[in-house]
C-alpha cells in the first residue's frame, strides 16, 4: 500500500510540472502577441491622427467634385464640337495577294560547320569568312 501512495504522489507531481511547463510556454507566446498588438495599436493611432487632418478638407474636396461633375455635360458637348472637324480617317491600304516564299533554294549553314559538301567532293563548301580571306 505504501508504494501505491508513492506512485500517486509522483504522478501528481509530474502532472503539475507538465502543466507548469505548458503554462510557461503559453505565457511566453501571449507576451509576444501582446507586444505585437501594442505596436499595432500605436500604428492605428498614428493613422487616426493623420486621417483627422484630412476630414476637415474632405467636404471641400466633395464640393469641388460636385462642381466638376455638373460641368461635365457642357465640357462633353464642347469637345464633340471640336472633334467633328478633326476626326482621323485612315488611308485605305491596297489589297495585297498572299505572301510568297523567298525565291531560290534554301540551304542550311549547318553543312558548313561539319564539312558536308552537298555538290560532291570536287566542290568546296561555302564558307563566307574563307571566301573573304581568299579575295583579300
Amino acid at each position: 500500500m505504501n508504494s501505491l501512495v508513492v506512485f500517486t504522489v509522483i504522478d501528481i507531481v509530474l502532472l503539475i510540472a507538465g502543466l507548469a511547463i505548458y503554462l510557461f510556454i503559453v505565457g511566453g507566446q501571449l507576451t509576444r502577441v501582446a507586444t505585437g498588438l501594442e505596436e499595432c495599436n500605436e500604428l492605428v493611432q498614428k493613422i487616426k491622427d493623420n486621417a483627422s487632418s484630412i476630414e476637415g478638407n474632405l467636404e471641400h474636396i466633395n464640393r469641388t467634385g460636385r462642381v466638376i461633375a455638373g460641368a461635365l455635360p457642357l465640357l462633353y458637348g464642347m469637345a464633340e464640337g471640336i472633334v467633328v472637324g478633326a476626326t482621323y480617317e485612315a488611308e485605305k491600304v491596297p489589297a495585297r495577294g498572299p505572301a510568297l516564299p523567298a525565291s531560290g533554294r534554301r540551304r542550311s549553314r549547318l553543312h558548313d560547320g561539319v564539312g558536308y559538301l552537298p555538290d560532291g567532293p570536287g566542290k568546296s563548301a561555302h564558307a563566307p569568312l574563307a571566301d573573304q580571306a581568299e579575295s583579300a
